[in-house]
């Protein structure tokens, strides 16, 4: 399972996807289009080149052309599938659905035929999957600065086929928006609904049970509904935040949808339908109308590899408030009651192993800071629940450990620590443990 997390991402990323019913402006398709070139006719009859291509069309599938985006700027887009519109009467009614060669998969959006910029049109393209190198090259590119190796970390263990098998599978989003609770949110990815819900433009959720429905109105006779936040056990409560404890063997359809919901939102994701051997802590903040989840995690109950995250995600509307470093800090908090180290499930998403090795860096130079004698790998270890093999390749990213004499050792210049503490930012919310009610999971009978 790929897993996914908040981030401090440049717009072009995506990072902000939701709108508040207070009158947020959700993220246009294709915003400015017609102010930078006018309409379809207007653009064939300024070029011949156009012009030549509008006996051409509709555009064929892995056609190359420029698109006008949302930040009133052409980006290069590779067309992924396209439709007739409802009032189809020509070649040139269709739109198309691009995938931005820039940008990361969730910013895959349909755009009208005038968005697209026909003298920039490239055919004659080689349909086979994308060499993974050039991926992480253009990536690198690309204004967010991640000093990662591999950006797109979801790809890491898919072989060439299995990554054309996912990414032709999952290559359109079936849902555009959902509602969850005083939120819309455009949707980042493809999660695989019952097939009576595909194209569904909108699906409205139950922020409390997660059911999901077709139409409003279903929604609205849906209210009475008696949960009021997700069921399960209440194992933490500091102030407005609460952590529930869900079994998915005693709340499986909760669940499966709660995977359907995340998979909207997390790329290389596996949907597990059988959730009985998963235990889901979901963060909400409450208030006098109920709980409103804001995030989760997911760990299996019985891990040999001492996973202690298996799923995370912060959906959009909360993301960038601390949540998710909060989540990942109490993962860690559940694997020191239970006297483990824990790693989450590999492989990360970028998301993710940013998010990770943010939360790594700070607490191991916390630690340092305040540490005056020597300290070992297998100390930290002890002391954080953090896997030493993640400890040691943290400490390698920042250059802050050497190998002498056949042994690791670390060098903790103060200044230095200093410098990394600034750069890796403030941390999230602290989970204060005396509020921690909780014992780890054992099965019965």
């Amino acid at each position: 399972m790929g897993s996914m997390e908040e981030a401090s991402t440049a717009p072009e990323n995506g990072s902000a996807a939701a709108t508040t019913g207070g009158g947020g402006g959700t993220a246009c398709n294709g915003a400015g289009a017609a102010s930078n070139g006018g309409g379809l006719e207007r653009r064939l009859r300024s070029s011949t080149a156009s012009a030549s291509w509008a006996a051409h069309l509709p555009l064929e599938v892995g056609t190359r052309v420029m698109c006008w985006w949302r930040d009133q700027k052409l980006h290069p887009v590779k067309v992924i599938e396209r439709r007739k519109l409802s009032s189809y009467s020509s070649p040139a009614d269709y739109e198309y659905y691009v995938h931005y060669t820039e940008f990361n998969r969730r910013l895959d959006e349909w755009v009208k035929l005038e968005q697209l910029d026909l003298d920039t049109v490239e055919t004659d393209v080689d349909e086979k999957v994308e060499d993974k190198a050039t991926i992480l090259k253009m990536t690198r590119h690309q204004k967010r600065k991640i000093d990662e190796t591999h950006v797109e970390q979801g790809h890491e263990e898919l072989d060439a086929a299995s990554l054309r098998e996912h990414e032709e599978f999952t290559k359109v989003k079936n849902i555009a928006k959902i509602e969850l609770g005083r939120y819309e949110i455009d949707t980042w990815y493809f999660s695989p609904f019952p097939p009576e819900y595909n194209d569904c433009p909108k699906l409205f959720f139950c922020e409390f049970c997660l059911n999901f429905m077709k139409r409003k109105e279903q929604l609205q006779r849906h209210m009475k509904c008696d949960l009021k936040h997700p069921p399960g056990d209440e194992i933490y409560r500091s102030g407005t935040l609460s952590m529930f404890e869900v079994d998915g063997k005693k709340n499986k359809v909760y669940g499966q949808n709660l995977c359907y919901l995340a998979k909207l939102f997390l790329d290389h994701k596996t949907l597990y339908y059988d959730v009985d051997l998963f235990l889901f802590y979901v963060l909400c903040e409450c208030d006098d109308r109920g709980c409103h989840m804001v995030g989760y995690f997911s760990k299996e109950k019985h891990s040999e590899e001492s996973y202690n995250l298996a799923c995370i995600l912060t959906l959009p509307p909360y993301q960038r408030k601390g949540y998710g470093k909060f989540l990942i800090a109490f993962s860690y908090e559940l694997s020191k009651k239970e006297s483990k180290v824990g790693t989450p499930e590999r492989p990360l998403s970028d998301l993710g192993l940013l998010s990770y090795r943010g939360y790594w860096t700070r607490v191991l130079l916390e630690i340092l800071k305040k540490h005056k004698s020597n300290i070992s790998i297998k100390e930290l270890s002890d002391m954080t629940a953090i896997k030493a093999d993640d400890i040691l390749s943290t400490l390698q990213s920042l250059d802050l450990i050497q190998y002498r004499k056949g042994q690791h050792v670390i060098c903790a210049d103060p200044k230095v620590l200093d410098r990394h503490l600034k750069a890796a930012g403030r941390g999230g919310l602290d989970v204060d443990v005396s509020k921690l009610i909780w014992t780890p999971y054992k099965e019965q009978g």
